[in-house]
């Protein structure tokens, strides 16, 4: 899959993103590198591999390090929401700005 410049340019705009020319010729470059990078790792068969969780697990058992879950901090939520100007069910209450 090949961008072209005006999918360079369409992506910008959504981007709300200005481009110089250059700019946007590098980008263009550089975006299908890395779209020719994936075509490469897609065309790998990778039947029968299994996923790894770490990429040293093929070679060695590797133990996730994981912190226990539990509650560090007091909860201070009325705290914070006794600033907001405006809060409701624990929420902050903020204008809309999508219509």
């Amino acid at each position: 899959m090949a961008l072209t410049p005006q999918d360079i340019a369409r992506i910008a705009r959504l981007a709300r993103l200005e481009l110089s020319p250059p700019e946007a010729d590098r980008m263009l470059g550089t975006i299908n590198d890395f779209f020719s990078i994936v075509e490469q790792m897609q065309a790998v068969d990778t039947t029968g591999v299994k996923p790894l969780a770490h990429p040293l697990a093929a070679v060695e058992p590797i133990a996730l390090r994981l912190a226990d879950d539990v509650v560090t901090e007091p909860d201070r939520r009325d705290a914070y929401l006794g600033n907001a100007p405006s809060a409701e069910r624990g929420l902050f209450l903020v204008p809309r700005v999508i219509e």
